[in-house]
C-alpha cells in the first residue's frame, strides 16, 4: 500500500470551475490529493470560490494556505497591469511562509503547479525537500514566417516576448529553480529542451490537460451531427497567436469551392475587429458568426451543433478545447506545433505543418474540404478522438502517473530509471509522462 506523503502544492492560480491556469491549479490539487496529503498554497483572492466548491464537494486531505502581498501591491496590479512583477514578488514572498510551514509539518515533497511558465523562478525550490516544477511551458514560439500575418500589435507582442524570454533565461533564480528540480514537467517538447538547457536534471513532457471521468462522460454523450450545412467552430481569446485569421482565410477558400458552410468563433479579444473586417473583405461575413464570450452551457451547445473544431494556434502550450472537442467526437484541425500537436493524431484529426502561412492556409482548406465531403471520415476521426481522450487524457490516469513519479523521486531512482527507458516520440530525451 502506497504511503501518503505530505506534499506542499504551490498554485498561485487556482479556482474551481474555471479554465486555463486557474482550472489547472484546482484540478492538479484534486488529483494529487487522491494519493497524498496536500497543503495547497494559493492567493487569498481565490479563497471564496474554493470554499464554495469544497462546501458542495469536500476535498479530504487538503489543507489550504492563503497568501497575498500587501494591499498597496495588489492595487497597482488591477486590470492586469503589473501582473508579471506581482507574480514574481509573490513567489519570493512565500518563501519564509513555506519555510515555517515546513518546520512545523515536515513536507516530503514540494510541487509548483501554477503559473505554468518556466521563465519565472520558484524560490521554494531552495528548501531541503525534493522539488517538482511544472507542468511549465513558454518556450513555444510563433514561426517567424507567420509574423507578417499579424497586426502591428501582434508583431510588437511577439518581439517583446522573444526579448523578455531571453532576459529571463539569464535570471540566475530561473536557472537555480531548474537545477534544484528533482523533476521538471514540461507542457511541450520545446519547453522540455529549454529546461534541460537551464540545468534541469530530469525533464519529462507532461500535458497539463486532462478531463475527469464525469466530464468525459458528459462530452461523450454529445451526439454526432450529420445535418447540413457543415459548421466549423473555433473558440478562445481572439489573439493574434491563436491563428484564427488563418482559419478564416481557409474558410473563405472553402466557401468558394464548397459553398455550403458556417464558421462560428466564440470568444473576445483585441483581434476581434480585425477578424470581422477580414470576414467582410473576404466576402464571407454572412457565413461567419462572432459569438463573443458565452457561458459554458452555450459553448457546449455550439459544439454539439458543430462538425469540426478549427484550432490553428501558433504557440499554445495547452489546448483544452482540442481535448474537449475530441471527447465530444469532433475531428480537430490544428497546426503541428505546441500542445495541440501532442494531442491530435492522424486518428483524431488533421495536423497542418506550420512552415509558411500560404501553405498552412492551403492545407487547412484541404482538410476542411476533405471532412465536408466525407461523413465517414468525420465519424472515424471523431470516434478516434473519443478513444484517445479516454486512454491518454483521463484525470485518473494523470493522478496515478504523478503518484508513481513521486515514488521514483523519493526512491532516488528518477534519473537512473529514465536513462534506461526509451523516450516517446516528440518527448525530451528523458521521456514522457502523460
Amino acid at each position: 500500500m502506497r504511503t501518503r506523503l505530505k506534499v506542499l502544492v504551490s498554485a498561485y492560480s487556482c479556482e474551481p470551475g474555471s479554465g486555463s491556469e486557474p482550472g489547472v491549479g484546482w484540478d492538479w490539487i484534486r488529483q494529487i490529493a487522491r494519493y497524498h496529503d496536500v497543503w495547497a498554497l494559493t492567493r487569498a483572492n481565490n479563497r471564496a470560490a474554493i470554499e464554495r466548491a469544497i462546501a458542495r464537494e469536500p476535498l479530504p486531505g487538503v489543507r489550504w494556505i492563503y497568501y497575498d502581498l500587501p494591499s498597496w501591491a495588489r492595487f497597482w496590479k488591477r486590470g492586469k497591469r503589473g501582473v508579471a512583477l506581482y507574480y514574481y514578488l509573490w513567489q519570493a514572498a512565500i518563501f519564509p511562509l513555506v519555510r515555517r510551514a515546513h518546520r512545523e509539518t515536515g513536507f516530503d515533497l514540494i510541487h509548483h503547479v501554477t503559473f505554468g511558465k518556466y521563465w519565472v523562478p520558484s524560490f521554494i525550490s531552495l528548501l531541503d525537500v525534493p522539488f517538482v516544477w511544472g507542468p511549465v511551458g513558454g518556450a513555444e514560439s510563433a514561426p517567424a514566417s507567420f509574423w507578417k500575418t499579424f497586426s502591428w500589435r501582434g508583431r510588437a507582442y511577439e518581439a517583446a516576448r522573444v526579448i523578455g524570454r531571453a532576459a529571463e533565461d539569464l535570471d540566475p533564480f530561473v536557472r537555480m529553480t531548474a537545477r534544484r528540480s528533482a523533476l521538471g514537467l514540461a507542457k511541450t517538447a520545446e519547453t522540455a529542451r529549454t529546461l534541460e538547457r537551464l540545468g534541469c536534471r530530469v525533464a519529462r513532457v507532461c500535458s497539463e490537460v486532462s478531463l475527469p471521468a464525469a466530464e468525459l462522460r458528459a462530452l461523450g454523450a454529445i451526439a454526432r451531427n450529420d445535418e447540413a450545412p457543415l459548421q466549423f467552430l473555433s473558440t478562445g481569446r481572439l489573439l493574434h497567436w491563436k491563428g484564427f485569421h488563418l482559419g478564416l482565410e481557409a474558410f473563405a477558400r472553402f466557401e468558394r469551392e464548397f459553398g455550403a458552410g458556417r464558421y462560428v468563433l466564440i470568444g473576445n479579444g483585441p483581434e476581434r475587429r480585425n477578424l470581422e473586417r477580414m470576414a467582410a473583405r473576404l466576402g464571407v461575413a454572412g457565413k461567419v458568426s462572432f459569438r463573443g464570450n458565452l457561458p459554458r452551457a452555450e459553448v457546449l451547445a455550439e459544439l454539439a451543433r458543430s462538425h469540426v473544431l478549427v484550432h490553428p494556434s501558433l504557440h499554445d502550450s495547452g489546448g483544452w478545447v482540442c481535448i474537449e472537442a475530441m471527447a465530444a467526437g469532433r475531428p480537430v484541425i490544428c497546426l503541428d506545433c505546441g500542445g495541440p500537436a501532442m494531442q491530435v493524431t492522424p486518428e483524431t484529426g488533421c495536423k497542418i505543418p506550420a512552415d509558411t502561412p500560404a501553405r498552412a492556409i492551403g492545407a487547412i482548406t484541404a482538410a476542411m474540404l476533405a471532412l465536408a465531403r466525407d461523413a465517414g471520415l468525420r465519424e472515424r476521426l471523431g470516434e478516434g478522438g473519443r478513444r484517445r481522450v479516454a486512454q491518454d487524457f483521463l484525470s485518473d490516469h494523470k493522478a496515478a502517473a504523478l503518484a508513481a513519479a513521486y515514488d521514483e523521486i523519493l526512491g532516488g531512482i528518477g534519473a537512473e530509471a529514465d536513462s534506461a527507458a526509451a523516450p516517446s516520440a516528440g518527448a525530451s530525451r528523458q521521456g514522457r509522462m502523460r
